[in-house]
């Protein structure tokens, strides 16, 4: 992540759009490079858009993300694979992993497995070649069966999917080498389903069913604390936190909007499962409206605190349901993502100290 801080000078004249300002008369980004890389803006503290005029005096901070590697290159990354087709590929992706290059990620991100993986396919058909560069980071071997959590009643808001529309030529993407078939992402820290391509037009496809809200997602996190109730809604804006750069904070009036719908699986003694349907895709959302809820997730070392039962803890959130329309279908389908060992071995620690017994082990989690 970049960040700039600046005082508008005079050759703002008379009043500048602010991406115009910092394009012409700062000249570290050009406008369509602030935007194309998500660039957010405070103007004299207050959250404003690129479109804002600016005015001799005002104070700007801006934050945008870091540019990827121009010189991308293909490794050959092991992925726990849940489907692929000559299209598509939906992982279960491993803690760790980062989605996107940026200046301290420059190999070893899933962007480098995606490139590697349509080349080799584009190689295959041409009969050349295509020689990668070995990746460092291990991996599990991929899972066949799908873990039956019992949450196929529990799905959360009764929201109906809507296919996206045919004509996906107005969808804003990345390069192709910079962006190589990446849909949407998860943070580093953060495991499960994830989808990605291995052709432009498919990525354009399932780009508009994130942009339009038309995908239905599930997330499994254990909390620290309990939520005030046992399910409901969580609707505020996200802005950057002025007092953290990396961080988000929520407001009931500036920013993002962020909806999120929660229910509470199980109840534990100072903890609890829960299940969080995001109907936006907002950076770190989850994790804000937790803390938002007074209830960070478990291990979550950004935003919340380190806890003193379980401080090995690592981030206690996991992608657990896509559904979604893939490219040439008529029907959307769902993929799950089987929970990680930290994931199952931490829920154990927890049903133990809970003294369940054998059979309600068995019959978990409650109807």
């Amino acid at each position: 992540m970049e960040h700039l801080s600046t005082v508008v000078d005079e050759r703002a004249g008379k009043g500048m759009r602010l991406d115009r300002y910092v394009a012409e008369c700062v000249g570290i980004l050009s406008r369509s490079q602030l935007k194309a890389r998500g660039c957010t803006a405070r103007c004299n503290g207050r959250d404003v858009k690129l479109s804002r005029m600016v005015y001799p005096g005002d104070r700007l901070e801006l934050w945008w993300e870091s540019a990827p590697p121009a010189d991308l290159v293909p490794q050959d990354i092991p992925l726990d694979i849940l489907y692929e087709d000559a299209s598509v590929v939906v992982i279960n992706k491993a803690a760790g992993m980062v989605v996107h290059p940026g200046a301290a990620h420059r190999e070893g991100t899933l962007a480098n497995a995606i490139l590697f993986r349509r080349l080799q396919r584009m190689a295959q058909q041409n009969t050349c070649m295509v020689s990668p560069i070995p990746a460092n980071s291990s991996t599990k071997s991929p899972q066949k069966e799908i873990e039956d959590f019992a949450l196929e009643e529990r799905m959360g808001p009764t929201a109906f999917l809507e296919k996206p529309p045919l004509n996906n030529d107005r969808v804003s993407l990345l390069p192709p080498v910079q962006r190589p078939g990446i849909v949407h992402r998860l943070d580093k820290d953060t495991t499960g389903v994830l989808i990605a391509t291995y052709e432009d037009q498919a990525l354009a496809f399932l780009a508009a069913q994130f942009k339009n809200r038309s995908t239905r997602k599930t997330y499994l996190a254990i909390l620290q604390g309990s939520p005030p109730a046992p399910r409901g809604k969580i609707e505020t804006f996200l802005t950057r936190d002025p007092s953290h750069r990396q961080r988000f904070t929520w407001s009931t009036e500036r920013g993002k909007q962020a909806i999120t719908f929660y229910r509470v699986l199980r109840l534990f003694r100072g903890y609890t499962l829960v299940a969080l349907y995001p109907r936006t895709g907002r950076t770190h959302q989850l994790r804000v409206h937790m803390k938002y809820l007074g209830c960070p997730i478990l291990g979550d070392r950004l935003y919340g605190k380190k806890d003193s039962h379980f401080p090995e803890a690592s981030l206690m959130l996991h992608a657990f349901r896509l559904t979604i329309l893939l490219p040439g279908e008529k029907d959307p389908r769902t993929f799950v993502a089987p929970l990680p060992e930290t994931f199952k071995g931490m829920l154990h620690r927890l049903r133990k100290e809970q003294g369940m017994t054998p059979q309600e082990e068995r019959a978990w989690p409650p109807s």
